[in-house]
């Protein structure tokens, strides 16, 4: 999956991948679980899946408080993803595979265009 950085005019930045869609929250966990399978810092989370600082720690919280990933404290603190995170990132990348097979089945009513 590739991603393209968009600047907007008030200095953000904003995702989207190749096809003009911006991630969702279920695919920055799944890029996060995966980041974090061998072990992983907070800056390598941040770098590896094209956030920032500030908007990582909820993801990090949210999956720490769900048994997705655990803390590894040791010289320096590690992130790794649990078996139950293991299976939830195979989870939603086969929802997301499914779903870009269908997409060019994709009718849409008329009145939505």
């Amino acid at each position: 999956m590739n991603i393209i950085v968009y600047n907007t005019e008030y200095g953000r930045s904003m995702l989207r991948m190749e096809d003009g869609m911006k991630r969702n929250r279920n695919e920055i966990i799944s890029e996060i679980l995966k980041i974090c399978i061998t072990g992983a810092s907070k800056t390598r989370v941040v770098y590896q899946a094209n956030l920032n600082f500030r908007t990582v720690d909820p993801y990090l919280q949210l999956l720490i408080k769900n048994d997705l990933i655990r803390v590894n404290q040791g010289r320096r603190i590690l992130y790794e993803t649990t078996e139950k995170g293991k299976c939830l990132m195979e989870t939603i990348n086969q929802v997301h595979n499914t779903l870009s097979e269908d997409q060019g089945a994709l009718i849409l009513p008329t009145s939505a265009i």
